[in-house]
């Protein structure tokens, strides 16, 4: 392995905007993110819901799609982009509604008593119009990120954002996730889900657990696996509760991807003779949401950067580059992918906030324990993907899934809200913020970023120092 000089870049292979690095040769694996991405494959197989109920895609297919989703999240650390990439979360129930809008029919397929779709004769789309409608909105978030990323204008308009606002966009982000859990995925499994976060919560964020694990070994070993010990806890819990059912194995090792993807790319993609290219109306009509999902996911953009740097402010051994650009330009290639061959509901973004804050939670414990934040990141991807094609994996965390999900944006509402806090420096930037999350939580995106830049431009942001320069001033002009 080719050794990092203490106060540079991990070594990587330059090409252009990317900066290649592979795992041995530039970093080592890293088993405590390993494990966690085996079994937190839940929150990513999470996403089967989504497929089923916006393009009617049987259960199985649905696998195979989450699978090649779990592939194309390797691109980001392996090219030089140090985040843990995701869906655009927030945007689920926006394209979820709008999907709604336009008809489905698809033949040989039936609701089972578990509200998964399955095969009960020969699948044909009959009526494609929805699968169009993703297509074009997906098609054009990857035109989007694209065009952001090579010209430049991604990273510039991330530095041009104000402190306040971007407090605002983190803490809102924290905000509607903790809404969604409270309101709405908590329903039905409300102790699986408290006593999940509780140890998510105790061995993520406490202080106490953190001084405590220097002086016990197993405490020492809990640190190390982030959100796993939450998951697991919860998957025990639920069961004995009767919130979730126990798991029923199948007796498959192995998911039939190729044959799996085949099918999804012969029904339900433009290569499919019943769906086809959508006509230019659909991407017309998109237009107005695929505007609203960059700016939920400019809100990742801005998080993400803000973790990264407090990770690489914590350990200047290794010099972490986050670039907007190259981030942009890797999500839109994940959007183009997908668009031909997995229509994916919830879309591609450039964070999951929860792995990226596990990650960079135990980076920061010291070089001893993750020698490179790429190490940590592509050990945790490259599980999740590995996890998404054995079906034993699968069916061991089927009826945990949706508690993974919610887990996660637990997680991501805590760092949201301790992250967003420490960044607003005057009272100023914490009213402007506060509210501008409150928005943009509760009203949408447009109604955030509309409030916070109509808050910035009416009362502004002045510095202390500023402030008492001024009042310093004022005094020595009324003693004059």
């Amino acid at each position: 392995m080719i050794q990092r000089i203490d106060g540079q870049e991990t070594p990587y292979i330059p090409a252009g905007i990317f900066k290649i690095r592979l795992p041995f040769v530039h970093y080592r694996l890293e088993l405590p993110e390993a494990v966690q991405g085996f079994f937190l494959v839940a929150v990513a197989l999470g996403s089967i819901g989504v497929h089923q109920a916006v393009l009617g895609v049987p259960f199985d297919w649905a696998i195979a799609m989450v699978a090649l989703n779990g592939v194309m999240y390797l691109l980001h650390p392996v090219f030089g982009d140090p985040v843990f990439p995701g869906w655009i979360t927030p945007a689920i129930p926006l394209v979820m509604a709008y999907a709604a809008g336009f008809p489905l029919e698809v033949l040989g397929t039936e609701v089972d008593g578990n509200n998964n779709i399955q095969i009960v004769g020969q699948v044909q789309v009959v009526v494609a119009d929805r699968i169009h409608a993703i297509i074009a909105l997906q098609l054009l978030m990857a035109v989007l990120f694209t065009f952001l990323g090579v010209t430049g204008l991604a990273g510039k308009l991330v530095g041009y954002v104000p402190n306040s606002m971007r407090a605002g966009i983190i803490l809102g982000a924290g905000m509607a996730a903790a809404i969604n859990v409270i309101e709405v995925r908590m329903v039905g499994q409300v102790y699986t889900i408290l006593v999940g976060t509780l140890v998510c919560y105790i061995i993520m964020f406490s202080w106490r657990f953190f001084v405590a694990k220097d002086k016990n070994a197993f405490l020492g070993i809990l640190a190390k696996f982030g959100m796993l010990p939450g998951f697991i806890v919860a998957a025990i819990v639920g069961p004995i509760l009767g919130e979730i059912s126990a798991p029923k194995f199948s007796g498959v090792i192995f998911q039939n991807f190729f044959s799996n993807m085949g099918n999804v790319i012969a029904n339900f993609t433009i290569f499919s003779p019943n769906v086809g290219f959508p006509p230019a109306t659909f991407f017309i009509q998109a237009l107005p949401l695929m505007f609203a999902a960059y700016i939920i996911a400019f809100g990742d953009f801005v998080l993400a950067e803000v973790v990264v740097k407090d990770a690489d402010v914590a350990r200047p051994d290794e010099v972490i580059d986050f670039n907007p650009n190259r981030s942009n330009i890797i999500a839109g290639l994940r959007n183009f992918v997908l668009a031909f061959l997995a229509p994916y509901g919830p879309l591609n973004g450039p964070l999951w906030a929860g792995g990226q804050v596990a990650v960079a939670e135990r980076f920061k414990m010291g070089k001893k324990g993750m020698y490179s934040i790429f190490g940590g990141l592509v050990s945790y991807t490259g599980a999740m993907a590995i996890a998404g094609f054995l079906m034993v994996v699968i069916d061991l965390v089927r009826p945990v899934l949706p508690a993974g999900l919610t887990l996660t944006l637990i997680v991501q509402a805590y760092a949201c809200y301790y992250i967003a806090m420490e960044m607003c420096r005057t009272k100023e930037e914490r009213g402007i913020a506060g509210i501008m999350a409150t928005f943009l939580a509760l009203k949408g995106a447009a109604w955030g970023l509309a409030t916070g830049i109509i808050l910035h431009l009416i009362i502004g942001v002045v510095s202390d120092e500023e402030k008492m320069a001024y009042i310093r001033a004022q005094k020595a002009t009324k003693e004059a």
